[in-house]
């Protein structure tokens, strides 16, 4: 069963920015869209939040024909994610996504979800077609950053100038450039 599950990021929650949007732009293609909701920030670490896509990993709704569309720190969740539980599917596309950055503030919001940076290029197992938008004028992943995480995962690199964090503070309630990667 094809299906796309769209990922949050930090301090977000699944009706915020272009989420709500993207999620009824796909559901009018006939596109079976999940949208998790992860704790944040409160009980913000990659422990519980494998803990809400394995549910949906137990059930079979994660499989080969499964995308993942990510925001920001959702990016880096579900790479350790599918290399830690060895699951392969169909694409990923990250917008705004990291690794490792080390945040003046909430640091340790972060910490559990990063992962070697050489441990990044075993997702080329899991899965083969992945997608890394970003922005040069995001104010929490700088381009550097953003470039950095896409070479270690070997992705498609798209940048998009002055999109910001593409987050509703930059005009990202609707997302209609990600469309033609879907």
């Amino acid at each position: 069963m094809e299906n796309y599950f769209i990922i949050h990021g930090s301090y977000g929650n699944p009706y915020k920015n272009w989420i709500p949007w993207l999620k009824s732009e796909l559901s009018k293609r006939k596109i079976n869209c999940i949208v998790p909701n992860f704790p944040s920030p409160y009980k913000q670490d990659y422990e519980s939040w494998s803990k809400v896509l394995n549910a949906y990993l137990e059930i079979g709704y994660i499989t080969e024909d499964t995308t993942f569309i990510t925001h920001s720190l959702g990016g880096i969740f579900i790479t350790k994610f599918l290399i830690r539980n060895n699951v392969k599917i169909k694409k990923l596309i990250t917008v705004a996504g990291f690794n490792n950055i080390k945040f003046e503030k909430d640091n340790s919001l972060y910490d559990s979800f990063y992962i070697d940076n050489e441990e990044l290029k075993k997702l080329k197992y899991y899965c083969l077609e992945k997608i890394c938008i970003y922005s040069n004028n995001d104010p929490y992943v700088p381009k550097i950053e953003a470039e950095d995480f896409a070479k270690y995962i070997e992705a498609e690199e798209i940048l998009i100038n002055n999109a910001g964090h593409f987050n509703e503070k930059y005009g990202y309630k609707e997302f209609k450039q990600i469309l033609k990667f879907i």
